[in-house]
């Protein structure tokens, strides 16, 4: 979507996305090795009882479902940070996520009229409609 298509208000959905045991142990193998995301057997004795999801591979779950359906083809290039990240619920294999994104602002920049700020709301849930990711974003677009 191109910087003009968004609009303060606007609620965008994408996905649906199938979270496979191998991925959530792969990516826990990889860069958050920790017994509750790499051991099956021992998370099923843990505090949420079964192997459960790091939550930066929510995160980077929840980026790829944007990353395709909203700044693909856009004059999105940066992003100054994200307000506050949260993890209400974990995610767990064979969960199937939905991204759904609120629009909270979207203005040029006073300083520089060549640069978009879009602030928006990510939150992701699974097909009980169980929240896991809450998130919100700034993202800068290059206008021209």
């Amino acid at each position: 979507m191109k910087f003009a298509e968004f609009q303060t208000g606007q609620v965008l959905d994408a996905g649906p996305y199938a979270v496979s045991e191998a991925e959530v142990l792969n990516f826990a193998q990889q860069w958050d090795p920790q017994w509750f995301h790499t051991n099956p057997e021992a998370a099923a004795q843990g505090p949420f009882e079964g192997l459960i999801a790091s939550g930066w591979h929510t995160c980077g779950i929840a980026m790829r479902l944007a990353a395709d359906a909203f700044l693909a083809g856009s004059e999105s290039y940066a992003s100054p940070g994200l307000a506050y990240v949260k993890w209400p619920h974990p995610v767990r294999p064979n969960d199937v996520l939905r991204l759904r994104v609120t629009v909270l602002e979207r203005r040029v920049s006073q300083k520089n009229s060549s640069l978009g700020i879009l602030r928006w709301r990510w939150q992701l849930r699974n097909a009980a409609e169980t929240e896991v990711l809450d998130l919100e974003a700034t993202s800068l677009f290059k206008l021209f």
